[in-house]
């Protein structure tokens, strides 16, 4: 029998990692001609046609017409029978979740099996055309940022992750795992965002920092998916949020606010955040200040279809379905409101609540509560790349940004719903879904 002597086994293992590794490693150096049908411009909402885009070194290097002079040795892609936009950004996900019916399943498993149970998802998620992810929360702390750099490395197929590593909530509050016994002990990582007062909340925000995050959630109001929890009542202060916000302004941080209730909303802003999550009871005054702060809604419209559809079917506990049928449409038609009134809209899913990969359902429930197609494609896109602080690199088809790109056929500005057949995917310059 042959045996192969330790070194000639890693050296084995090395040449079939390249090998392995040839396809990815070739797309990220060869030059690109992309020869688009119909293209999106989200910067100035039109619609260009015969379009050949050029990418070198995973970046788009120039735009032209179908005249356009081809780079030597560059590879051909014929997309010109699609309509292809930026990737798209979903600014508020739970990559490491999905469809739980009660949290309390988080004590059913161990953050590795949250670790690789999310692997599938980013893939979905990534191939279903979202490129860019703010992932804004998790129970179990920091799995979030694992995942994020294991995208990065290559080691995991998915979109570019801004992670917040927790949430950052009160004790028992929205972010807290509840519905336990007084004497039963939460591990650490599942009570690692809890903070009570001005200074506690300055220490976790530092911790977070030092971890590495690269933004931060914090639960202004009670949640629906939480036991024991009053959506509407605020349960951060208005002195913690500012606390949360200055400090994590001195890290270079923006801060998003979980916000159901009304007063909520209005003292999150007051504080500086940069986007309130859901904003279900936004009214009249939380709109002008807002407008004023230039604070960005980020509403999951679309997942109380979910919660009150294969939620009931699946058994999901009656005092979260109570809490979602109270505050869905009223969050439909303050959203309604905030369009009309041209609060800054970034596009979020929840997704985690309902299926990854799926993100894109909500599209059609943006434009049927007030926005165009293009407006709504452009949440997902400029916008949603300005709350991320990243306009200069993403949001946009544009020379100099990162090469994010995907293509549907038809129309999507006649028809907003195709964005959920998307046919071709390009992150970074790499094909992922050819």
């Amino acid at each position: 029998m042959f045996f192969l002597r330790p070194t000639h086994l890693l050296t084995a293992l090395a040449f079939l990692n390249c090998f392995l590794c040839l396809p990815s490693c070739a797309v990220a150096s060869e030059t690109l001609a992309i020869k688009a049908g119909r293209l999106i411009n989200t910067e100035n909402g039109t619609v260009d046609r015969e379009r050949v885009i050029i990418v070198q070194n995973g970046t788009f290097t120039s735009i032209g017409g179908k005249e356009t002079a081809l780079p030597k040795n560059c590879r051909v892609i014929d997309l010109s029978d699609k309509t292809v936009l930026p990737g798209l950004i979903d600014c508020h996900t739970h990559l490491t979740d999905e469809t739980s019916l009660d949290p309390i399943i988080e004590l059913q498993k161990t953050a590795a099996q949250k670790a690789f149970e999310s692997i599938p998802y980013a893939r979905r998620t990534v191939e279903a055309g979202f490129t860019t992810v703010r992932d804004v929360g998790t129970y179990r702390a920091l799995v979030d940022l694992a995942l994020r750099d294991a995208i990065a490395r290559g080691d995991v197929v998915g979109p570019r992750v801004f992670a917040a590593g927790c949430y950052v909530t009160i004790t028992g509050g929205g972010g807290a795992l509840t519905g336990f016994a007084p004497d039963i002990k939460i591990p650490f990582d599942l009570q690692f965002g809890k903070a009570d007062g001005p200074w506690q909340v300055r220490e976790r925000i530092r911790e977070l920092a030092h971890r590495g995050v690269d933004c931060i959630k914090i639960i202004a109001t009670g949640a629906v998916l939480t036991h024991g929890s009053n959506p509407g009542a605020q349960e951060f202060t208005l002195e913690e949020m500012q606390a949360a916000v200055e400090e994590a302004k001195k890290f270079g941080l923006k801060v998003a606010a979980h916000a159901h209730g009304t007063q909520g909303i209005k003292d999150a802003i007051k504080a500086g955040v940069a986007s309130i999550e859901h904003g279900t009871r936004l009214d009249d005054e939380c709109i002008a200040l807002m407008k004023e702060k230039g604070t960005y809604l980020v509403a999951d419209i679309y997942d109380d279809e979910y919660i009150q559809g294969e939620g009931k079917k699946r058994g999901m506990p009656r005092d979260f379905l109570e809490h979602d049928a109270n505050l869905g449409q009223i969050q439909r038609d303050n959203f309604a409101k905030a369009v009309k009134a041209k609060v800054k809209i970034a596009f979020g899913t929840d997704a985690g609540v309902f299926p990854h990969g799926t993100n894109a359902k909500q599209f059609a429930w943006q434009v049927r509560y007030g926005q165009t197609p293009m407006e709504a494609i452009q949440s997902a896109t400029l916008w949603a790349a300005d709350l991320l602080g990243r306009q200069a690199e993403l949001g946009s088809i544009t020379p100099g940004k990162k090469a994010d790109l995907i293509a549907v056929s038809g129309d999507p500005l006649a028809d907003v719903s195709i964005l959920e057949k998307v046919q071709f995917v390009m992150k970074d310059g790499k094909v992922i879904k050819p």
